[in-house]
């Protein structure tokens, strides 16, 4: 069956990845995509596809499956949890061509109150061309509309949390943040090595589609992307995986401060770098950060 757009909570079919979804199960789905091979922010880079189309196709199909399969009305808030995956940098090859993925899903740890799911974990294996790409797990919750205002008190007012959003502080270079536009840039550099403020930039057309009352889950992942990156210059680095841990939320009236730090390697040679974010003195935000370190050509 078709993917209706409404369903991805996505307002410009652009960036709509999802295609089609069957039931393949009582909890089991399989989903396809479309990684377009031009797009505005998730740019092909070492000659492979932005990794990063993987985690979007994954958060779209919270939404997507909340409604289609487990009956959760418009309204309703899917609150990130924890999210956790690991792509084939030799299956990300940019071949000139969109790319189609193939996610096949499997639901456990569903929670139900009045007969509507309040909690999913999804299992995913991705394949490109039938060949294995990617796996991903990862959980959320969902709030109906009067809960949510409940525990998010005045930040539950989209227009007031946006009246109070911080200046955008300057970006930091692009070249060091694997960007190729300042204004995907979602860091600026301060006086402490390897800390930033995070760019919230609430007008910024993929990260912020539509408004929200704080700081959404793509964001706090693409300063994640961005500030291992930084922090393994000047060694050109692919993120290959990540895993997340989201604790509070990120709100858009205080500095938010992104910070990385280089972890032992694996005994593969996998880099791993732990970057969390911190906001009035509260760590809000963990992710540890997995990297590739792309062949240089002769």
């Amino acid at each position: 069956m078709p993917v209706p757009m409404s369903y991805t909570h996505k307002t410009d079919p652009a960036e709509v990845l999802l295609v089609s979804w069957c039931r393949t199960g009582d909890d089991t789905f399989t989903i396809t995509a479309r990684w377009p091979r031009e797009h505005t922010f998730y740019l092909a880079r070492h000659g492979r596809y932005d990794p990063l189309f993987l985690t979007e196709t994954v958060r779209q199909t919270l939404p997507m499956l909340s409604h289609a399969a487990y009956d959760v009305p418009f309204g309703h808030q899917l609150l990130w949890k924890d999210f956790a995956w690991d792509i084939d940098p030799d299956e990300l090859w940019d071949d000139g061509r969109d790319a189609h993925v193939e996610l096949h899903i499997t639901c456990s740890d569903v929670k139900y109150r009045k007969g509507r799911a309040t909690a999913l974990t999804l299992s995913v294996e991705a394949t490109r061309a039938g060949r294995r790409l990617a796996t991903a797990r990862t959980r959320f919750t969902i709030q109906d509309r009067a809960v949510y205002e409940r525990l998010r008190g005045p930040y539950a007012d989209i227009a007031s949390a946006n009246a109070r959003t911080l200046p955008l502080p300057p970006p930091s270079p692009t070249h060091e943040t694997g960007r190729t536009r300042f204004q995907d840039v979602v860091l600026s550099c301060t006086d402490v090595p390897l800390r930033w403020q995070l760019r919230t930039d609430t007008s910024h057309p993929v990260l912020f589609d539509h408004p929200v009352d704080h700081a959404p889950g793509m964001l706090l992942l693409e300063a994640a992307r961005q500030a291992a990156q930084a922090a393994s210059q000047p060694r050109q680095t692919l993120v290959t995986g990540m895993s997340c841990d989201f604790t509070r939320y990120a709100e858009l009236d205080a500095p938010c401060w992104i910070t990385a730090r280089a972890l032992p390697d694996d005994p593969n040679g996998r880099r791993w770098m732990l970057v969390t974010a911190e906001q009035n003195g509260e760590e809000i935000f963990t992710s540890v950060v997995a990297l590739y370190e792309v062949p240089i050509a002769l």
